[in-house]
Formats: C-alpha cells, sequence, structure tokens
C-alpha cells in the first residue's frame, strides 16, 4: 500500500520503519526543527532524523501549520491509500483528511486516557494494564471509532519511559492489521463509549512532587508514572534528591511488608531505603539520582551519604 505517514515524536519509529518494509511510504509530514540542548541547536524531530538517516526519495514536509492551504494541496495530491498519524502533535483540519483513510495510533485503551499524557497517567492512576488504539480522526481529541487495538499488563517496576517504548514497539502490530482490515475492506468502526471517558492532561514541572503522607502504592506510582519526565524529587539534607525507582512490595527475602509509625517520609531502614507513608505502609527505594550525579541504587547512595535511619525525605504537601 502507499502510505502518508503524519509524525513527531518517538513513538512512531518503530511503525514508520515497519511501514517503510511493508509498504510504499511516499511523503512524511512532521514538524519544523526547534532549538535544543544547551546551545539550543536546531534540531530536528526524531522522525525527521529518521527520514534524513534512512529513506530517500520521499519528501519530507516540516510545516509551522499543516493546514495551511499550500501544504494541505501538496500533501493530499500525493497517490497514498492510506495515512497514518502518531505522536504528531498538531490537529488535523477537515479540508486536509477530508475522503482520506486517516488512522491515529493512540498509547492507551481508548475510551481511557484521551489526552497529551496517557502513559504517564495509566501508571498515575494504578492501572494494571494498557495498551495501544487504532482510531479515526474526530473534531475531539481522541474521540474517533476504535478500529483495533493490543493489550499489555504494567508492571508495577516500569517507569513512565520504560512502557513508553514498549507501547511504541507493540504499534507496528496493530497498525499492520488495520491497513490490512482497510486493503481487504473488511475495517470494523466501533464507538467510544463517552461514559467511560478518562482525561490525561499535559503534564508539567508543577508535577514534579511527592506527598509521603500518601499511602506507598500512591507514591511508587507517582516516581515510575512521572519518570522520566518531569520526574519526583524530594528535599534530603538541603539537597533535592530525585527518585527513580521504587517498589512497595517487600523483596523476596522480606516476609511481609514493613510497617511504620514514623512520620511520613522518615527514612526507617536507612540500608534497604525504607520510606514511612501514610497508614503504616512502606516506600522502598529501589534507585536515586542526586544532584548532577547519575542515578544510583539506593544503597551506593545512602553509603556514600552515610544515610542514617531517622532522617526524613520531604515531599510536597499536596500530591
Amino acid at each position: 500500500m502507499n502510505v502518508v505517514f503524519l509524525g513527531a515524536g518517538a513513538f512512531g519509529l518503530p511503525t514508520l520503519e515497519r511501514l517503510t518494509r511493508d509498504h510504499s511510504v511516499r511523503a512524511i509530514v512532521t514538524q519544523p526543527d526547534r532549538p535544543a540542548g544547551r546551545n539550543r541547536r536546531l534540531t530536528p524531530t526524531p522522525i525527521a532524523q529518521w527520514a534524513h538517516d534512512h529513506l530517500a526519495g520521499a519528501p519530507v514536509y516540516k510545516p509551522e501549520d499543516t493546514n495551511d492551504p499550500a501544504i494541505v494541496d501538496a500533501v493530499r495530491a500525493i497517490d497514498a491509500d492510506a495515512w497514518v498519524v502518531i505522536a504528531f502533535g498538531q490537529k488535523l483540519s477537515d479540508p486536509l483528511i477530508a475522503d482520506r483513510f486517516v488512522i491515529n495510533l493512540h498509547a492507551s485503551l481508548l475510551p481511557r486516557w484521551r489526552g497529551a499524557a496517557p502513559i504517564n497517567w495509566a501508571i498515575l492512576a494504578g492501572d494494571r494494564t494498557t495498551g495501544n488504539s487504532v482510531i479515526t480522526i474526530a473534531r475531539r481529541m481522541d474521540a474517533g471509532f476504535v478500529l483495533d487495538r493490543n493489550e499489555t499488563a504494567i508492571d508495577p517496576l516500569e517507569t513512565a519511559g520504560e512502557l513508553h517504548d514498549r507501547l511504541a514497539a507493540m504499534g507496528p502490530e496493530v497498525i499492520g492489521r488495520v491497513l490490512a482490515a482497510h486493503e481487504a475492506g473488511r475495517v470494523e468502526y466501533h464507538e467510544q463509549d463517552e461514559s467511560l471517558v478518562t482525561r490525561a492532561r499535559k503534564l508539567s514541572k508543577a508535577d514534579a512532587v511527592i506527598d509521603f503522607s500518601r499511602p506507598a502504592s500512591e507514591c511508587r506510582a507517582r516516581v515510575h508514572g512521572l519518570n522520566p519526565w518531569p520526574g519526583v524529587g524530594a528535599g534530603f539534607r538541603d539537597e533535592t534528591l530525585k527518585l527513580a525507582r521504587a517498589t512497595d512490595e517487600p523483596k523476596d527475602e522480606s516476609p511481609a511488608p514493613e510497617q511504620s509509625d514514623g512520620a511520613p517520609g522518615t527514612i526507617l531502614d536507612a540500608e534497604r531505603g525504607l520510606i514511612a507513608c501514610a497508614g503504616g505502609t512502606t516506600l522502598r527505594l529501589l534507585e536515586v539520582q542526586p544532584p548532577g550525579k547519575r542515578v544510583m541504587p539506593w544503597r551506593d547512595f545512602a553509603h556514600g551519604r552515610r544515610v542514617t535511619p531517622g532522617e526524613r525525605l520531604i515531599g510536597a504537601e499536596t500530591c
């Protein structure tokens, strides 16, 4: 099949790579190069960079506004059987997509988690499963018909960054099934149940907080759901310590979860990284990142800083 690919973020790379093997990618539409890094050097999107390195011959468009009439005319003139949209970042207008088979890969089991940060919010909410949905484009965000989806369990130790990469790797399979169904004329369209909609709002640096007066399970979900960005920090000895990975379950050698009467944030066991949380629950820190350092095991950090029981991590008053 002839395909036009619209995307910007790295989430779409595995699918784009597969499309170039199984189909003919006739054009790529992505975002403009943006300043990045300390030197604010103009940097292409991951999609544009991959196309430059691996895809010769197909035009790459980088419009500020994909709905500009000149871009609309250029893209619609391309001979394509389907348009695949993944992590594109611009709203597509009716004049652009009218009369085209346009599908979007969204990283949640819709209608749960419509919005900008579905992977993060699935972890933050303590969901046990998530997945990808292939949908049509609708005027309301992520409200189109569901054409297919695939599902996976969320590991309690999995960060949002790791889940992002796993879901991205699952994208080619479900997109491939929808394209095959379209070619065979047997695509099935399923309406979303509006009563089950949840919203995955965009995250900001203001979210990079933790509240140890909440249960340990919620604290663990916050650590993982905000890793790698915006991250979760806690005050320790007049510095901000980034919490990178944690668990609210005991290790195999522990017969039962630790219980505590200590104030929230109190270090109960410096060797094992046990932190007091609400209701006698205990968070076990596995990995942390001191200022200016790389992520390291808690035990290495505790030994290097000579952490002692009774010291306290200071989180936010509210989560």
